[in-house]
């Protein structure tokens, strides 16, 4: 499962099934390096996206 404290860099590393949905919210540069230091939480107030709903659609994307 994932939480919104684990960095992009590892959610990608550990779950490669997620790419798709960070590409539809439009976060293209997953290796960049505040992927690596940013937690999930973080990138998505940078980004300006909604932490629940981009977290609700990272551990749909497990299920498939």
């Amino acid at each position: 499962m994932i939480q919104k404290e684990m960095t992009i860099a590892h959610i990608v590393q550990n779950y490669p099934t997620t790419i798709p949905v960070f590409r539809s919210f439009g976060m293209h540069c997953l290796g960049c390096p505040s992927a690596t230091g940013e937690s999930l939480e973080q990138a998505a107030q940078v980004h300006g996206f909604d932490v629940d709903r981009l977290l609700s659609a990272l551990n749909e994307s497990l299920k498939n």
